[in-house]
Order: C-alpha cells, then structure tokens, then sequence
C-alpha cells in the first residue's frame, strides 16, 4: 500500500469570526467547538489517519510560534513538521510548497498526500477516517480525490460538486462531472432535491507525481517551479499567482473522483454557521464561557473573560471578547467582513491585535493601553527566555505575580521574586529569563511616545527572529 502523508493548511487569516477571530488570531487556533482548538482538533484527527512522522503543517512564518504553542498539547513530533510560507499566496501555491518539500524530504512519487484544511469541525473522526480509506483506492489508480460533504440544506455558502451518475456505475467512489460555483437560492434548492451534489469540503487526496503533473500542465506558473524542487519554489514564491487549487487544477481535471462524506462537517464560515452547528439548550441557545440566559431563545452568545447575560433576548449574536463586542441579529453576520473592513479604515488594532498572544517562549495579554502606556500579563514558560533587545521609545517595568525572574538589564543579572519589580531604561539591553520550575508571571508595564510592538530591536534570540 502506498505511503500515506498529511498536509494541513494552517495559514488562513479570516475575520468573518471576529472580534474571536483577528489577523494574529485566525478561527484555526480559537477553541470554538471544545476545550481544543480546531487546529488541535484537526491535529489530533489526522494522527489517526497517518503516523505523526508523515504530519506537516503549510503556514506563514507568522504563525510558527502559535502552531508550536499548540501543537506541543497534542502530539510529539520527531521532525519539524512546520513548512513555513514566504507569504500568503492561497491554497495552489501552499499544496505545491508542502509537495514540493514532501518530495524533497524524501516521500515517493507514487506516495499519497492527504490535504486537510485547518479550522473545520467534523464531529464523527471514526466516519472521516473510513472516507479517507475509500478514497486511497481512486487516488492509487491515478484520480486526484475530492471530498464532497453530503448537504443538509440548500445553502449558497459553499461551492457544490456535481457528481457524474453514469460514468460512476459500479465504481467504489463517484466521478465528478463538474465542480459549481456558490449557488444563489434557486439553484441550491435544486441541487439539494437532485440528490446528485454534494459540498466542496476542501479535502483532497492524490498521488504525489499526479498532483506535480496537474500543477504543470494546468498552471505551469506554480508547477514548472514546484517540479524544479522546493528551493525553486521558494525563490520565485513572491512571483507565483495567488489562486485557489479549486481554479487552479480541479475545475481543469477530467478524471477527478469524488467520495461522499457525512461526519457532521461544517467550515464554520460565520457565526450563524457556527449556531447550526452546535448543541443547543432548551431554549435554542447555543453558549460558551461564563455565560447565562434567563427568558432568551435562539441566541449565540459566546464569552471570553467576563460574565455575560443575556435577558429575554431572542436571535442575537453576541460575542464577547477582553476588548471588543459584537450584538447581531443571527442571519446577519456574513456582514462582519464588512464591518472588519469598516474598522480597519478607522484605524482600530481590534481588527489586527488578539488579546492573548502566543510567542515562542509563552505568551502575553494586554490587559489595558493608552495614547503613552500599554499594560501586559506575560506568561514565560519554564526553563525560556525572551530575546535580549532594547526600544527606542518606552521604558519597561517588571512586576513579577507568580514565580521568579531572571533579568538581565544593561548587563547585570538580578533575579526578581514574587512581590518584586525592576525598571527598564530606554535604549537598554534586556532579557527576561524564567529558572524555576513553573510558569513565570509578570506585569509589564511600558510607557513612552510610541507603545508598538514593532518597536523591538533583538540582538539575540533563541527562535532565530534577529534575521
């Protein structure tokens, strides 16, 4: 049997779950459907499928120290398994890059990759795993393998996969006929009646030499440099076209299989996608965090960090956040993107900054910011340490809550204990270091003309970011 790898696809920045989601916090690494993120979720499911030795991950170098963050929960790795993009370029170039690296890493031509996106749930892993075992036959005898979700309603959120009834008689997985661009109503009505469509998943499976022969013959500006090897790739990555591997190579495929899938999928698309999908209450309720509902039905209410109560509200979605609020009617937020878009020609970092944020090292909250000042709750994880840098436009100072730090300002050591703090000039070298044994907690508390986080000159870092 062919050698089965996995590509996940971690490198979406969407905001359609804002304020939740941000560019620095995308759905993929939210905790929206459990205790787990659904990129730990989708992890999780896919060491079921494969040996964690053939798992990589196709993301932004941006988003290397979340993926370590919380991959480091759910499974150790023996390799690297971060394939890191130069940029954002969509999923064609992203699945050339992970193959063009599979190959150079060693995987065989006539080795199957599995592609799985990032931020989908799927409640039934058992029935998932089994689809994904149908679809190694068709895949082995040469097809690039969709995945299509057996539709539930007519919706015109999604792409739809019409399948080719008679050319399927007496296969084990169905041909498609043609892929359809997102429906208006109508058309959805139809298709879901015609029992013969089904939803573009954005699961594929395929031999790694069938793929790199579509990449060429069907989009030879991604492909020539992909069979060219990774470096190639890398070096002309800036140049390649951003373009989905829907438009790219599956709508231009003659011989393209499909195999249903029905195992309580859904690509959480928005917040009413993400009510559909959840359990509700008895009132229709569907709630996370410290959340309470006396005489409401039918709202989303979701809370992070504070109480939230909603009193005889019905239809709502209400998403809290430490330092944004979303009230909307349900049925109305695929118009978030538009009010994202509002917030970023105002100028508001809530569109961009999430509150908690994971580096390297652990990670840190901005609990409060002004025009001069910022406030954070820094978490170190044991035995690391922070970069040794300076700033040109704020002094910092360092109040540790739990644990003891080790600082080095200006070249001195000076070990900091609970209750205690030190003081951090402009322009000086510093480094923040935990010794002990526990999470490290500091306030930090920085004041100056100008509080950005890109005012951050390293001269030393373990994770290799002075370059």
């Amino acid at each position: 049997m062919n050698n089965l790898y996995i590509l996940i696809l971690a490198g979406g920045s969407g905001t359609r779950l804002w304020p939740w989601s941000r560019e620095e916090l995308p759905k993929q690494f939210l905790s929206l459907a459990g205790e787990e993120s659904l990129f730990q979720q989708t992890v999780r499911r896919m060491t079921k499928i494969a040996q964690p030795s053939n798992l990589y991950i196709v993301a932004s170098d941006q988003c290397s120290a979340l993926l370590r963050h919380q991959m480091k929960t759910v499974v150790k790795f023996d390799h690297d398994p971060i394939i890191a993009e130069p940029m954002a370029k969509n999923t064609c170039p992203a699945i050339a890059l992970g193959l063009a690296y599979l190959l150079k890493s060693g995987a065989d031509p006539e080795d199957l990759i599995f592609v799985s996106p990032s931020d989908h749930i799927v409640k039934d892993d058992e029935a998932f795993k089994e689809a994904i075992n149908s679809g190694r036959q068709a895949a082995s005898e040469g097809h690039i393998v969709v995945f299509g979700v057996k539709p539930t309603r007519a919706d015109t959120g999604f792409g739809y996969i019409e399948i080719d009834e008679e050319r399927s008689k007496g296969l084990p997985y169905k041909i498609v006929s043609r892929f359809v661009e997102k429906p208006d109503e109508e058309k959805a009505k139809t298709y879901l009646e015609r029992g013969n469509y089904l939803w573009n998943g954005g699961f594929f499976l395929f031999k790694a030499k069938r793929m790199m022969e579509a990449l060429k013959s069907d989009i030879p500006q991604i492909g020539e440099p992909a069979s060219e090897g990774y470096k190639s790739l890398i070096s002309s990555f800036e140049d390649l076209p951003s373009i989905s591997i829907d438009y790219a190579v599956m709508e231009k495929e003659k011989d393209v299989a499909v195999v249903p899938l029905d195992c309580g999928w859904s690509d959480i698309g928005s917040w009413d996608a993400l009510y559909e999908t959840m359990e509700k209450d008895e009132g229709g309720n569907v709630k996370k965090g410290d959340v309470h509902t006396i005489g409401g039905k039918n709202n989303l209410i979701y809370a992070n960090g504070r109480l939230v109560v909603g009193l005889d509200v019905n239809d709502l979605i209400i998403a809290d956040t430490p330092d944004a609020l979303l009230v909307a009617k349900r049925g109305s937020s695929q118009a978030v993107r538009d009010v994202v878009n509002y917030l970023k020609d105002q100028g508001r970092r809530e569109t961009t900054e999430a509150p908690i944020n994971a580096r390297p090292w652990g990670t840190y909250q901005i609990l409060h910011q002004g025009d001069r000042f910022k406030i954070k709750h820094i978490v170190i994880n044991p035995g690391s340490r922070l970069s040794l840098q300076y700033h040109h436009h704020r002094t910092e100072h360092w109040v540790v809550v739990r644990g003891t730090a080790l600082a080095v300002v200006g070249g001195k050591e000076i070990y900091v204990h609970e209750g205690e703090s030190t003081f951090i000039p402009k322009s000086t070298p510093h480094r923040l270091v935990n010794p002990g044994k526990i999470p490290l907690e500091i306030i930090e508390v920085q004041n100056g003309e100008y509080v950005g986080e890109d005012d951050i000159i390293r001269i030393e870092d373990d994770y290799k970011r002075t370059e």
